[in-house]
């Protein structure tokens, strides 16, 4: 309809005067139901518009080559954005002008808490004139759902990560070492790089594309479950932990082919078992970044693990392991090399100007020079290595968790025990091969023999029955009518000590007991143990799925769980497991590896834990047990020189001591105690406060207390005191630390 103002119609009157004349404004009419086409006949049409012209389906061009030289013709038309004068690129993410102005950072660096890991340099006025404004770097800062959920120690951490794998700490070099003993949460402080690398970086796009996590089978589960935890669905991980080979090399595949900005699945969680099998396929591309759980596996240089591990495409490599040396320094190297190969030089350089020096200056008998020249090669190897390491030790943990009281418990053998072990050593004779130079397979037998002796006589029962070398004429020295199908605890001093524990802690608590052994036949004498005395159990080993061990965990923890024992063998599951449910633990038997102790022992004391805990480590006196807890204490001071830089570390074993395995010394309350010359101790009982500078204080092991029944403040053990037990170190207590009397 036409407008009718006067202004309007004056408009009209000298263009179409004569169609004005003939045009008459409706006159208003009362509406009425409108009529359709079909009664009236007609279709009414505004005289105002123009018909539509009918369109048909015929083509106007019916010649092939017309057709196609019109298509041609269309197509060869690039698109144009709208906009005069636009000289933008067109990008495929949008269209549209670029936005002006300087580049910003993803997140705020001035918000309170903020945690920056980049800021740009400042520049004066001038230098801001002349910079090009779309090339300036900006802020790198951590999301803020995690960094306000970060300790201070874990910002710290965070930051010494980037600053390696960006090589702002050496130059040329990506990798670094996350050492942090267990506890520490070294697991979502490298979630947290991940994150951010993913997101940006000093040039306002993501750093990386894409992220690797290589972790033992039994811990595939617990990252996929610690990144959901902290980046709560912000991104979607790709965990495998089973299935056929070609399901997973099609998922590799897949994975290794992710391009662009926007990745899908941009972290791979994989266990060390899978990768070696499946490494083909993930080294036809790049990774951006790789992370390495439980490091120590990488050890030993020569394995396929290492190999495949190294000839990935990757420069950032992190390798977390809260206990980098285990064994000698040689395999220190090996872990240093892979995150940043060339730093220490080769192997042998390493040994002939490391290794070789700082051993001879460790032994008891060193000599002064040597000790010196240790020394010096010991501060030249730490400079060095503490660029591209980090860590912190558990005491950190005592401002947040309950207290931990560690009690080394020396058992006395029962008669049986005893003679079977004065038996073995008299027919076997290890003690000759070993002066002779001569380690076998026979000795290693012996070890493996005299460990399970200790442990319990049915261990070796068959061996007896069969009259193996070392156990001909046994057999007599075992009860009448003796049967391994049925456990009786009061054979051996360990168990004997074990069923006590137990039973005290099962009628006057409601705390939970973990029992960690590194053989799977000790587990089934406990379980033998657990059904006589109807308690309540789980049991993970090796030849439990990887699913179920995640399910049978989480059950554990529950508080409304009726299990009152948790089984574990330490070599299944000893790493990354969290076993807060329990505060107790017994570990029945120690390994020649200090660190897979350690490990297991770390189970209950981590972050969620609410009650105080109490690690017992039982040791069968004056045994080959002691001898290896020596060896242990021996690689730990090692250990405290080079990773934790402590000073004046006692040298408390010489090498010769340390070869003495196989004696046993039935005279003393604790062979351990007698070789480090405790000052603590006078006629055989604890002195307190300690003598200064009393050798109980030293690297050694941290001694508080050396105790016997009077000085025992564990109301559990002392139950069982009487039966078995002879000695008691109190170590690694952190009371002190908390101000607890």
């Amino acid at each position: 309809r036409r407008s009718l103002a006067p202004s309007q119609l004056a408009k009209r009157k000298a263009g179409d005067q004569e169609e004005e004349e003939d045009w008459h404004p409706p006159t208003t009419r009362k509406r009425q139901k409108p009529v359709s086409e079909t009664e009236s006949g007609e279709c009414y049409r505004s005289p105002f518009r123009k018909p539509l012209a009918q369109l048909t389906n015929r083509p106007h061009c019916l010649d092939s080559s017309q057709h196609e030289a019109f298509i041609r013709s269309i197509l060869s038309k690039p698109f144009k954005v709208p906009i005069p004068n636009y000289k933008g690129p067109l990008g495929l993410r949008a269209l549209g002008i670029k936005r002006a102005g300087l580049r910003s950072p993803l997140h705020d660096p001035f918000e309170e808490g903020a945690l920056v890991l980049y800021e740009p340099p400042l520049l004066s006025a001038h230098d801001q004139l002349k910079i090009d404004k779309g090339k300036a770097p900006v802020h790198v800062v951590v999301d803020p759902v995690l960094s306000r959920v970060l300790r201070p120690h874990q910002r710290e951490g965070v930051k010494f990560l980037w600053d390696c794998v960006t090589s702002r700490r050496i130059p040329g070099s990506h990798g670094c070492i996350m050492a942090d003993e267990m506890g520490l949460g070294k697991t979502l402080q490298c979630i947290t790089l991940m994150w951010t690398l993913l997101r940006q970086s000093p040039d306002c796009k993501p750093e990386i594309e894409k992220a690797m996590v290589v972790s033992p089978s039994s811990l595939v589960r617990n990252w996929y479950n610690e990144v959901e935890k902290w980046l709560g669905g912000r991104i979607q991980p790709l965990a495998i932990d089973g299935g056929s080979k070609e399901e997973i090399d099609r998922k590799l595949v897949g994975f290794m082919n992710q391009r662009g900005l926007r990745v899908p699945s941009p972290i791979l969680i994989i266990s060390y078992e899978t990768f070696r099998l499946h490494a083909e396929a993930l080294q036809k591309g790049s990774v951006g970044l790789v992370i390495c759980d439980e490091g120590h596996r990488l050890k030993n240089s020569e394995n396929q693990t290492y190999q495949a591990l190294n000839s990935l495409n990757t420069p950032r490599r992190v390798l977390i392991s809260g206990t980098p040396i285990q064994n000698d320094l040689l395999e220190y190297f090996s872990l240093v090399h892979f995150v940043n190969s060339g730093i220490l030089g080769t192997a042998q350089e390493f040994k002939r100007h490391f290794e070789i020096p700082i051993l001879k200056g460790r032994d008891a008998d060193a000599s002064e020079a040597e000790r010196h020249k240790g020394e010096e090669r010991l501060k030249e190897l730490i400079s060095i290595v503490n660029r591209c390491l980090i860590r912190r030790t558990s005491d950190i943990l005592s401002k947040y968790l309950p207290v931990k009281i560690e009690l080394v418990v020396c058992c006395r053998l029962t008669p049986l025990q005893a003679e079977l072990y004065k038996n073995f050593l008299k027919q076997a004779k290890p003690v000759e091969e070993l002066k002779e130079g001569k380690i076998s397979v026979s000795s290693l037998s012996s070890i493996t023999s005299l460990k399970k002796l200790c442990n319990h006589p049915a261990l070796i029962h068959d061996k007896c029955v069969e009259e193996e070398e070392g156990f001909m004429g046994a057999l007599d020295l075992f009860p009448a009518g003796y049967s391994t199908k049925s456990l009786e605890p009061q054979l051996s001093g360990k168990m004997l000590v074990l069923d006590y524990i137990l039973a005290v802690t099962r009628s006057t608590s409601n705390d939970k007991v973990v029992l960690v052994s590194n053989y799977t036949q000790t587990l089934d004498l406990f379980e033998k143990l657990c059904r006589n005395r109807r308690y309540l159990y789980v049991r993970l080993d090796g030849t439990m799925s990887i699913k179920k061990r995640a399910k049978i965990v989480e059950r554990f923890n529950s508080p409304s769980s009726p299990e009152f024992i948790f089984m574990l063998s330490s070599k299944a599951g000893g790493c990354g497991l969290n076993l807060i449910g329990a505060n107790r633990l017994v570990m029945f038997d120690p390994d020649w590896n200090p660190a897979n102790d350690e490990q297991a022992m770390a189970r209950v004391w981590r972050d969620g834990q609410k009650k105080m805990c109490y690690i017992y480590r039982l040791l069968s006196t004056g045994t080959i047990e002691e001898k290896i807890f020596q060896r242990q204490t021996h690689k730990k001071a090692l250990s405290s020189c080079v990773v934790d830089e402590e000073q004046d570390v006692e040298r408390h074993f010489s090498l010769g001591e340390l070869k003495e395995l196989f004696t046993l010394n039935e005279t003393t309350t604790s062979d351990t105690h007698d070789k480090i010359k405790c000052r603590r101790c006078v006629n055989g009982h604890q002195v307190r406060p300690p003598p200064e500078g009393s050798d109980c204080t030293s690297d050694l092991s941290q001694w508080n207390h050396c105790a016997d029944k009077r000085g025992l403040q564990d109301s559990v053990l002392k139950a069982a005191w009487d039966a078995a037990v002879t000695f008691t170190f109190h170590h690694h207590s952190h009371e002190e630390q908390r101000g607890i009397p």
